[in-house]
């Protein structure tokens, strides 16, 4: 305030460092017993006794948000390192120290292993690691911390497929991808901005198109999401039954494909629908073939189509026309099987609700301010919009909602 100023500077001048200590306390009380002080002071005291105190759990509260980027980029430091693939050691899970992990990361020497240990026991607090005290000497007085995996630490060790989340974690923290995020206030300002699009000139899937590293990443980490919930869904879900040629929409590599004609002999062909460099890439996989164009404006006919994690991306019209070219590609009775997440009506702190809505925020960062997830009655609504005459909700899988529209 303009009073403090003044005083500031007035204290400032008297108390240069040619005064003497006496100079020192005489300028504080002058500075201390000025009227304009004491009214700021009083002034200052009836704020802060009319407002509401936080609690210590408040201020705890705020400041683990505050500092919550420390959890993903400490997430991409362990998955660039190796760090869950060096503890697991092909299923041992052996707790091992910060040292000993950084032998294996780094097996010409060098390096921190303090600052490694710090990181390892911050995602401790977050279920990641597992932290083990070891007893060093005899009296107990000193110990080494030693880390092994938890189940959601698991989640990152890379599996006899090469698979993990590894790549999906790298995926979503990349350079280019960052720089969006001070951006966000700016789709609430205005619902014609991208805050992608404004800071890399172009809209993510366009951009990634011309990044064959980024394409590359993209793949592995839809890939590694992919197959656990593929996993899920065939266990669950017996709604492929009877369908002789099945098109996946933004099949990506074709796993999905892959599995579900792996399970399901009886879908005797599966079509890969996506991007033209996107199929371009793909493996060759028995009974797939792979089909490069564009949904919004045609897509291959066949029994029924299959979706995943499509309609989030885009926004209520676009949503619309892609199930209208849906519509156009199936038979009567055929079906359109989309699995995206569903955000429930009320929200909550469970960890679903949260990793939901955190999605929700990502897509509006990094693909379309108005892409979004949407609640079961949002998405009945679209389906109905785009001429499906019945709709129905599955659920299987802990993320996604299997949703079936029928012509």
């Amino acid at each position: 305030c303009q009073v403090h100023q003044v005083h500031h500077k007035n204290a400032r001048d008297k108390l240069t460092p040619r005064g003497s200590s006496l100079q020192f306390f005489s300028a504080t009380e002058t500075l201390l017993n000025s009227q304009q002080y004491l009214n700021m002071e009083n002034h200052v005291s009836h704020v802060t006794t009319t407002a509401e105190q936080p609690s210590n759990e408040a201020r705890l509260g705020i400041l683990e948000l505050a500092n919550m980027i420390s959890v993903p980029m400490s997430l991409n430091a362990v998955v660039r390192l190796n760090v869950p693939d060096v503890i697991w050691q092909g299923g041992s899970n052996t707790p091992l120290s910060a040292s000993a992990i950084l032998s294996h990361v780094l097996p010409d020497g060098g390096g921190d292993a303090e600052n490694l240990q710090r990181i390892l026991r911050m995602l401790t607090s977050y279920g990641v690691f597992a932290e083990h005290l070891v007893n060093t000497d005899d009296d107990g007085g000193s110990h080494q911390r030693k880390f092994s995996l938890t189940n959601i630490g698991k989640t990152l060790v890379t599996d006899q497929n090469g698979l993990s989340y590894g790549p999906y974690i790298l995926q979503h923290h990349q350079d280019v991808l960052m720089g969006a995020w001070p951006m966000v206030h700016e789709a609430v300002v205005d619902p014609t901005v991208e805050p992608f699009v404004k800071v890399n000139g172009e809209p993510a899937y366009e951009y990634y198109g011309k990044k064959p590293e980024m394409n590359g990443l993209m793949q592995r980490a839809m890939s590694g999401v992919s197959v656990p919930f593929m996993k899920a869904i065939l266990d669950g879900y017996d709604g492929f039954e009877g369908v002789g040629r099945l098109v996946d929409v933004g099949g990506s590599a074709g796993d999905c494909l892959r599995m579900i004609l792996q399970k399901h002999p009886s879908v005797r062909e599966g079509i890969n629908f996506d991007l033209p460099e996107v199929v371009a890439k793909a493996p060759t996989i028995a009974g797939v073939s792979h089909v490069g164009g564009d949904m919004f404006k045609s897509i291959p006919s066949g029994d029924a189509i299959f979706m995943k994690w499509v309609l989030s991306t885009w926004t209520d019209s676009e949503c619309k026309l892609i199930m209208e070219n849906c519509y156009k590609a199936l038979p009567v009775g055929g079906k359109l099987i989309a699995c995206e997440p569903v955000l429930p009506t009320k929200s909550d702190d469970s960890r679903r609700t949260r990793a939901l809505l955190e999605n929700d925020i990502f897509v509006m960062t990094i693909y379309r301010a108005k892409g979004k997830n949407r609640t079961e009655d949002e998405l009945r609504q679209l389906g109905l919009s785009a001429g499906f005459s019945h709709f129905k909700p599955i659920y299987i899988d802990y993320f996604y909602t299997v949703l079936e529209f029928q012509k």
